[in-house]
C-alpha cells in the first residue's frame, strides 16, 4: 500500500514504557502492571496492552495512505484519510480485551497454547473516528443493511500486519454486515485514542474498533475492507479464537464445529493486590475492573474475604462523583469497563475472591477447570488472590 509498509525488521519497532511486562519480544506482546489499570478510568496509550503478530507497520507518507473498499458491492472505492476525516467524528469509550486475557492462570490447570497473558491484556480508551456505518454509505450500503444486493453479508477487515499464521499474508477478521451498518453498534474506523493520534503500537494511522467484542476483531493498521458473502476465512477467524469444551484436545479438535468468538463474557479482576500479597492486619482496599461484552452493563461486583463462603457488594463507578447504574444510557459508557472498590477487614491470612454479574444476569464461573479450553481463551473464572498477613514489630 502507498504510504504504509510492514517491515520485517523488529529493530524498527517503537519505544515502549519500561514498566510493561513483556510476554513475547518478537512479535511484541506486552501488558502493564495490574496496578496501572486502576490508576485511571481511561488507560493511557503507554499502558494499554500491546498485541501484535509481526513487526509494527510504518507510515511513510500519510497523504498517500488510503484504504480500499470492494467486494460484493456495485462500486469499489478508495478512501484517503482526508475523506474519512470529512465524515462526522464520533468519540466512543470502549474497553478492548484480548481473548487470551488471564491465560496464564488457565494454563496452571493444564497447559494451553498461546501468549502467556496475566490479567492486564485489557484497556479502556476513548476512540475517535468515523462510524463504519457512515463509511459504508459512501459505497452505497444503507444503514441497517443485512445483505447487499450482490449477496454481501459480512465485512472483512484486512491489515498491513503480516503474520506467520497467515503464511506471511495479512492479518484479517470480519464482522456481520448488520453490525457494521448499525450506528448503535458504534463500530469505528478510529484515528484517535484518548484525544491523540493513534500510536504505531495501536494501529496508526487507522484501525477498526468493534466495541464489546474480543480484541482480535478490532483490526489495526487497516489496509482494506471487503464485503463478502461468508465469514472471513482467515486463520484467526477459522483456526483460532473459538471456544471449545474441556474434552477437546489437539488430537480430536474439529475447528469447523465452533463459530468464531465475538462478544466477550462478563469479567472481573482484582488489581489492587497481586496473586500473592503480604499485608498488615486491618483495613484493606480491594479494587479492580469489571466488564461485559455486547454492551451489557455490570449489575454487581461481589467480593469475598473468606475464599467464597460469604460475599460483600463492592461499589461501582465510571466517572468520579456519578453513581454507576447498569444500562443507564444517560450516565454510563455501555462499551466500557466499570471500576469497583470495597474496604474490608483482613485480620488473618486468607483468599480474597471477586466475581461480577452483568445486566443480563450472566455470572462468572466459579472454577477455571469448568471452562478450560486448549487455546486458553475467555478465562472469566472467579478472580482469586492470596493474602498473607504479617505482624510487624514496628
Amino acid at each position: 500500500m502507498p504510504g504504509l509498509t510492514a517491515p520485517s525488521d523488529y529493530s524498527l519497532e517503537p519505544p515502549r514504557h519500561p514498566s510493561l511486562l513483556i510476554n513475547a519480544k518478537e512479535p511484541f506482546n506486552a501488558e502493564p502492571p495490574r496496578s496501572a489499570l486502576i490508576s485511571s478510568y481511561l488507560t493511557p496509550s503507554d499502558f494499554f496492552y500491546k498485541r501484535s503478530h509481526g513487526p509494527i507497520p510504518i507510515v511513510d507518507d500519510i497523504e498517500r495512505y488510503f484504504i480500499s473498499i470492494s467486494g460484493l458491492i456495485e462500486n469499489s472505492k478508495w478512501l484517503f484519510m482526508k475523506d474519512i476525516r470529512m465524515l462526522p467524528k464520533h468519540n466512543v469509550t470502549a474497553t478492548l480485551q484480548c481473548a487470551g486475557n488471564r491465560r496464564t492462570a488457565m494454563s496452571k490447570t493444564k497447559t494451553v497454547k498461546g501468549v502467556g497473558w496475566g490479567v492486564s491484556a485489557i484497556g479502556n480508551a476513548v476512540w475517535g473516528g468515523a462510524k463504519l456505518a457512515d463509511v459504508l454509505e459512501l459505497v452505497g450500503i444503507p444503514k441497517l443493511t443485512s445483505t447487499t444486493q450482490l449477496g454481501g453479508r459480512h465485512v472483512e477487515f484486512v491489515s498491513v500486519d503480516k503474520c506467520k499464521e497467515e503464511n506471511g499474508g495479512p492479518y484479517k477478521a470480519s464482522i456481520p454486515l448488520n453490525q457494521a451498518t448499525n450506528p448503535e453498534a458504534d463500530v469505528l474506523l478510529a484515528y484517535e485514542m484518548n484525544g491523540e493520534p493513534l500510536s504505531r503500537d495501536h494501529g496508526y494511522p487507522l484501525r477498526v474498533v468493534v466495541p464489546g467484542v474480543i480484541g482480535a476483531r478490532s483490526v489495526k493498521w487497516l489496509d482494506s475492507i471487503n464485503i463478502i458473502a461468508e465469514e472471513c476465512q482467515g486463520f484467526f477467524m477459522q483456526k483460532d479464537y473459538k471456544m471449545f469444551p474441556p474434552s477437546v484436545n489437539w488430537d480430536n479438535i474439529i475447528w469447523s464445529t465452533r463459530r468464531p468468538q465475538m462478544d466477550f463474557p462478563v469479567q472481573c479482576v482484582i488489581c489492587s493486590l497481586e496473586d500473592v500479597s503480604t499485608i498488615r492486619p486491618g483495613k484493606v482496599k480491594v479494587s479492580g475492573y469489571a466488564v461485559s461484552g455486547g454492551g451489557r452493563g455490570i449489575e454487581r461486583v461481589d467480593v469475598s474475604v473468606d475464599g467464597g463462603k460469604t460475599w460483600l457488594e463492592a461499589s461501582r463507578y465510571q466517572k468520579t462523583g456519578t453513581p454507576y447504574i447498569a444500562d443507564d444510557a444517560a450516565n454510563s459508557d455501555k462499551w466500557a469497563w466499570v471500576l469497583f472498590e470495597i474496604t474490608v477487614d483482613i485480620p488473618h491470612s486468607t483468599e480474597i475472591v471477586a466475581k461480577a454479574v452483568d445486566s443480563s444476569a450472566n455470572v462468572q464461573p466459579e472454577k477455571v477447570e469448568d471452562i478450560w479450553n486448549l487455546r486458553g481463551i475467555l478465562n472469566t473464572s472467579w478472580h482469586r488472590v492470596q493474602v498473607r498477613v504479617g505482624h510487624s514489630n514496628l
